[in-house]
């Protein structure tokens, strides 16, 4: 090794042990003859001293040091003089007293301050071009470290279980159900393809009927889709497959695995060691949502009854034209501008929403029960009665100097708006412990979704989860109502993981598919491996695909999106600019693979 000791790791009981150091200069200071700078490894910073009394030929070399030069030193651990220890740093009470120094290599200056504390000084695409050097800020640091100590736990733990870490193949067959494939042209066998896996979905069942009961893998996923702040094209989540299990065994093991790694890896976080589980008709109706933010309450209420029998003309057509109205109460926002409530107004449009309503409500007013009609400020006062507007408070829960959202409409896109308002509201009102992970399973799960434009039935999550055994009669009479063996794992208004109980059965797997549109032929065409695997003895079996990159970013403060704990990520726009990805390649690679590109220019 080049160094005794790493920069970070010095204390004060190495006080006049002589140590050799190696790093990156992260900052030079001149002291009237005395030259400070602060050097940095992976682990950590030490302040190195350059005395001229000491060692002159080492002050000459570091008059020329510059940010992030590497170099090796040679010196003697000090404690600091009185008044100058920092206590910030874990090294701030000692610092080395330079004997030798060898530069190791130059540096061109860096495009942005690589000692900055926060991503968010530097434009993220220029973060991006030099990904090299924005990986040894402390944050981008920190961040892969947590994921290694993260995926290095669940490793441990799943082991620990009895599971078995099985690889998948990254080359798979082409099974376009979801997302659009990648795809990879085979050069051996012209005009043929394989698929970047979207998920190991069919092979983790195979291994289940292989006789591996316990299954997991870290596994890289593939999805040519459009790309926002938790997307990427390519990710990574822990992948687990289970036989002979229902859904209260992979909740029991999910639950402690996650309150596990809160616990013993992020300190700065908490959580609740038991899981609500709450069905997906609950959180539509309270929350607007089947992945609501549950760190502060404002509940969604149903008001349509109340809202049809009034005379608000906006309220009752919407309820006439099939729709609904909900509201919630914002806590002591009575005080509200006409500007704050333009801004929502706008905020809710741009999500769905025609418009929105509110009703504020007079702090002067000592109870709902004395209400009058001076108390209510709203653009419907002079429509809506104040037996009406009591009504309402009292079923969601307002008192005086509370402020009501109200939004009515068709129920998707009330929904949605009336959702997202909540959440900004919990965000303006400082509602939310950004220290707290509030973790929640959402199970019963709608089987099948009817799509507007195909006028047909597709699968709400995949073709391969199971219905509720009571539901299987639905197919022929209403398969709407069908529920599905589906759970979510939800937190602070992101989905974290995905998973169901499988069907094991063959006969039930094309009743399925055949219900979906699919023909004897396409379905051995595409799943034709899975089907008569099914056919040897297949055990029931379920899983869960839990995201590793969403969950980093709720474990550090250090993380505005995804792209912050992924070492190499794309733009929003699927680029790479540090490889300048994706590219065109060579006229003969594309001449090995059959392949000819045609030029949409005219």
């Amino acid at each position: 090794m080049l160094k005794s000791i790493s920069c970070g790791a010095i204390r004060k009981d190495h006080n006049g042990q002589i140590v050799t150091l190696a790093g990156w200069v992260q900052k030079r200071r001149d002291h009237g003859g005395l030259i400070f700078i602060d050097l940095r490894d992976s682990v950590g910073v030490a302040q190195v001293v350059f005395n001229p009394q000491k060692s002159p030929e080492t002050h000459k070399i570091a008059e020329l040091l510059r940010s992030e030069w590497v170099v090796k030193i040679k010196g003697t651990v000090s404690l600091r003089p009185a008044g100058t220890e920092n206590s910030e740093l874990p090294t701030g009470l000692i610092e080395v007293i330079a004997n030798e120094i060898e530069v190791l290599n130059e540096s061109k200056t860096a495009p942005f301050d690589i000692s900055q504390k926060t991503q968010g000084q530097v434009d993220e695409l220029l973060r991006l071009e030099y990904r090299f050097l924005d990986l040894r800020t402390q944050a981008m640091q920190e961040n892969l470290i947590l994921r290694h100590k993260v995926v290095q736990f669940i490793r441990d733990f799943l082991g620990e279980k009895g599971f078995v870490e099985i690889e998948t193949p990254i080359l798979i067959k082409s099974s376009p159900e979801g997302a659009r494939d990648f795809l990879v042209p085979s050069r051996l066998q012209p005009g043929t393809f394989y698929a970047l896996p979207q998920s190991p979905q069919q092979l983790k069942q195979l291994l289940m009927v292989s006789g591996f009961e316990k299954y997991f893998q870290i596994a890289r996923c593939f999805r040519d889709e459009d790309l926002r702040g938790d997307r990427q094209f390519e990710h990574t989540q822990l992948d687990i497959e289970m036989s002979f299990v229902d859904e209260t065994d992979i909740f029991d093991l999910i639950e402690t695995l996650y309150s596990s790694i809160v616990n013993d890896i992020a300190p700065n976080r908490h959580t609740n060691p038991n899981f609500p589980r709450l069905t997906y008709d609950e959180v539509m109706a309270d929350y607007g949502t089947d992945k609501p933010d549950l760190r502060f309450g404002m509940k969604l209420f149903d008001i349509s009854d109340i809202a049809l029998a009034s005379n608000v003309k906006v309220l009752k057509t919407a309820i006439e034209d099939q729709g609904i109205a909900k509201a919630f109460s914002a806590p002591n926002s009575f005080g509200y501008s006409r500007k704050q409530i333009d801004e929502l107004i706008a905020f809710v449009q741009t999500r769905g929403a025609a418009g929105l309503i509110t009703i504020a409500i007079d702090p002067d007013a000592d109870t709902l029960e004395s209400l009058q009609k001076s108390h209510i400020k709203s653009p419907i006062a002079n429509s809506i009665t104040v037996d009406e507007v009591i009504q309402i408070a009292k079923r969601i829960g307002s008192k005086p100097g509370d402020l009501i959202f109200i939004i009515s409409g068709k129920r998707a896109s009330t929904n949605t708006a009336l959702s997202q308002l909540r959440e900004e509201m919990g965000k303006r009102l400082g509602l939310i412990d950004e220290s707290e992970i509030a973790l929640a399973f959402i199970t019963d799960f709608p089987l099948f979704e009817w799509d507007e434009d195909t006028q047909s039935w597709s699968p709400a999550h995949h073709m391969f989860t199971s219905p509720q055994d009571e539901d299987w009669a639905l197919f022929s009479s209403d398969p709407g109502k069908m529920k599905a063996r589906h759970y979510d794992l939800i937190a602070n208004g992101m989905e974290l993981a995905s998973g169901s109980i499988r069907i094991h059965k063959r006969e039930n797997q094309e009743a399925v598919m055949s219900f979906l549109g699919y023909s004897k032929d396409q379905m051995q065409e595409r799943f034709g491996q899975l089907l008569s695997a099914l056919e040897y003895g297949a055990p029931p079996h379920g899983g869960i695909a839990p995201g590793i990159d969403r969950l980093i970013t709720l474990l550090t403060d250090n993380a505005e999106s995804i792209r912050d704990v992924i070492a190499f990520p794309k733009t929003q726009t699927g680029i790479d600019p540090l490889f300048e990805t994706p590219s065109q390649v060579m006229p003969s690679q594309l001449a090995e693979l059959g392949i000819r590109i045609h030029s949409n220019e005219k």
